[in-house]
């Protein structure tokens, strides 16, 4: 799924503390919206496998919450939360299409690396590829909560997700023969650099 999907959605399940914890909130949210982005800070190294890790992030997110409810901090809650994010983020990705340029051609069976288990998680396909009109859409139930039930910044970060969710998804299958004829132009000494769908691995 898109960025802004994983974004909305780390935000989404910060959302009680709001309510139940106003004071904690600030923190939630910070460490939700962190946790949503970290995994795909690897889309220039091994993309969904150097950073996703389908397995470690919930049990991490498991200590970090019982540290939590014994020790509720800002800081203590903004590292659950980006775990909890993070591991939702690796999730969402399993359920979505596969990794590849064009993931709704379905040529590829790679989901998420499981590193405990050292294989790839096969795709679920749910939302059949980043950008899809189901992404889309996805962004667009997730962001109405939101919307309704927080102030600012966090709701300028909500707006936000949907200008970046809705001009992706508008272009989505564009970018990719843009990219396709960008890469053809590279050189081969810094085309290794780019990530692997972008070169076909």
């Amino acid at each position: 799924m898109m960025l802004p999907t994983h974004v909305l959605a780390g935000l989404a399940i910060a959302l009680p503390v709001a309510a139940i914890a106003p004071d904690l909130a600030p923190a939630a949210f910070a460490g939700a919206a962190a946790g949503s982005v970290v995994p795909d800070l690897d889309i220039y190294a091994g993309h969904r496998r150097t950073l996703h890790y389908p397995v470690y992030y919930p049990l991490a997110a498991t200590i970090a919450a019982a540290v939590t409810l014994a020790v509720p901090t800002p800081v203590t809650v903004g590292i659950t939360f980006l775990l909890a994010a993070a591991a939702l983020h690796c999730r969402m990705d399993e359920l979505g299409g596969s990794l590849e340029l064009r993931p709704w051609a379905e040529t590829s069976d790679r989901g998420v690396y499981d590193h405990h288990n050292g294989e790839w998680r096969t795709p679920r396909r749910l939302i059949c590829y980043d950008g899809s009109p189901g992404d889309l859409a996805a962004t667009g139930v997730l962001a109405i909560p939101l919307l309704v039930l927080t102030e600012t910044p966090v709701r300028w970060l909500v707006i936000a997700a949907l200008v970046v969710g809705i001009t992706y998804a508008a272009l989505r299958k564009w970018l990719a023969d843009v990219v396709e004829k960008v890469v053809e132009l590279v050189p081969s000494v810094l085309a290794t650099y780019l990530p692997g769908r972008y070169r076909g691995s």
